[in-house]
């Protein structure tokens, strides 16, 4: 089969632009209404999109603060996917959950729920929280180190993949006439004794027809990249030249197979957000007008909070230069980009924020949908990327735009599907349904005898 663009959509019910709930089109109160996510999530269905995603806080102060008003209070993803589910039939819904601040008995339950729930199309994006207005939230001063938060992670994936398999695929029995519900020797504790985490288990939830979630991981830092390679099975990540984004490409490739990993079921999705027209001065002119109705304090609030809270411009000439910051213990590797993003093209701060406002770093793309086009295909097809996570800038019509427009361009050159290969987020991502660690060690056994 040849290969093809994956695509997520990244669909915040406020809109991704700093100033999106503003938008004549917005609905206002997007980010707290269930309708209106019912109809994002069927418009994603209808364009054929692997997976809605959805990041999450979990502070006031972060989330609203880094991303705009509408980004202040919403709902937590699981329990959204949860009533999306029953509105779809193939799209994924991809959840960001923290192993900060949750245990891993939590985390693994809640998320196979959500894949039995959805038939198969569950996926975890796997964060450490990066902001300590978090951390004051869950009974600590201030944020754990960024070293020790991915330390944590590593056990705690491990963690949830044991649990998720404590149940083979065939355990179930529910045998009316003997009595026989279930299989006793194929249900497994975890037995998990570690550095961060004691878990006996075994989880009280079965397996789903994909096996088990997609596991998805965002952090470009060198911990985040080594996790990454190590455990996930998708990779957001955030570039502004195909350069970079080929570097990040190819060194998570190889950590991959060096860690023993078919490469290929490594999945690279970089962030872009198009805005596109039937003309570049079209697609131009929804730019300029989002960056119009961008709030100063909310731009300038926005570069404080990519740069980890490490970055007051209170007082700073707007058109002067981008000032030096501390390092952070936060998004290390994003607060690095925004600096990157200054210095290549020679920002002021105003400018900066107007560039930023968009995507907080990931790729702005604004022209026709072949000009929106022919970047995706370079970077797909020169080991930039496997698929994208779209950010449509303002909801819902950057998301009708880029079905209406780019798709069928994506389409017509034989890059993206013209249906869904499946039904589980697995068989549309072109993932391997993971084998049950015990059925597989029993397979071994058998097959040794």
């Amino acid at each position: 089969m040849t290969r093809q663009i994956k695509l997520g959509a990244f669909l915040p019910g406020g809109g991704q632009h700093v100033a999106a709930w503003r938008h004549p089109e917005a609905r206002a109160d997007g980010a707290t209404s269930l309708e209106y996510h019912i109809k994002l999530a069927k418009t994603a269905e209808r364009g054929l999109f692997d997976a809605y995603f959805l990041a999450d806080g979990l502070a006031t102060n972060g989330a609203g603060r880094e991303g705009g008003s509408a980004k202040i209070a919403g709902f937590e993803p699981l329990t959204l996917f949860a009533a999306l589910a029953t509105q779809t039939t193939h799209l994924g819904f991809i959840a960001t959950n923290t192993t900060t601040y949750e245990e891993p008995y939590t985390v693994a339950r809640k998320f196979a729920s959500l894949d039995l729930i959805s038939g198969g199309r569950a996926g975890w994006n796997v964060v450490t929280t990066a902001t300590g207005e978090a951390a004051q939230n869950f009974n600590l001063e201030q944020q754990i180190s960024h070293a020790d938060r991915y330390d944590r992670a590593r056990e705690h994936v491990a963690v949830v993949k044991k649990l998720w398999d404590s149940f083979e695929d065939d355990a179930f029995i529910r045998d009316k006439d003997s009595g026989t519900f279930y299989d006793p020797e194929k249900l497994h504790d975890a037995a998990h004794v570690g550095t961060h985490f004691r878990v006996k288990g075994a989880l009280n939830v079965s397996r789903s027809p994909q096996g088990h979630p997609v596991v998805v991981q965002a952090g470009q830092s060198e911990a985040g990249r080594d996790l990454a390679a190590e455990s996930a099975e998708v990779i957001f990540t955030a570039h502004q030249r195909l350069d970079t984004a080929q570097e990040f490409y190819r060194d998570i490739k190889a950590r991959a197979a060096a860690k023993g990993r078919n490469p290929d079921h490594v999945l690279i999705m970089p962030g872009v957000a198009p805005f596109v027209g039937e003309t570049e001065a079209e697609a131009r002119a929804k730019y300029a007008q989002l960056t119009d109705l961008i709030v100063e304090a909310d731009g300038l609030a926005l570069l404080n909070g990519l740069a980890g809270g490490t970055l007051d411009l209170k007082g700073f000439d707007l058109d002067g230069p981008l000032p030096p910051s501390p390092e952070t213990e936060g998004m290390k590797s994003r607060q690095a980009l925004i600096r990157q993003i200054a210095d290549d093209n020679g920002f002021s701060i105003r400018q900066l924020y107007q560039h930023i406002a968009t995507a907080r770093g990931h790729l702005t793309l604004i022209g026709t949908p072949v000009q929106i086009v022919d970047t995706l295909q370079e970077w797909f097809e020169n080991e930039g990327a496997d698929g994208f996570n779209i950010l449509p800038p303002w909801l819902p019509g950057g998301l009708d735009d880029f079905i209406a427009l780019v798709t069928p361009e994506l389409q017509r050159r034989g890059l993206f599907r013209t249906s869904y290969e499946g039904r589980t987020l697995r068989e549309n991502l072109g993932l391997p349904f993971p084998v049950n660690r015990h059925a597989a060690a029993r397979g071994a056994t058998l097959a040794a005898e």
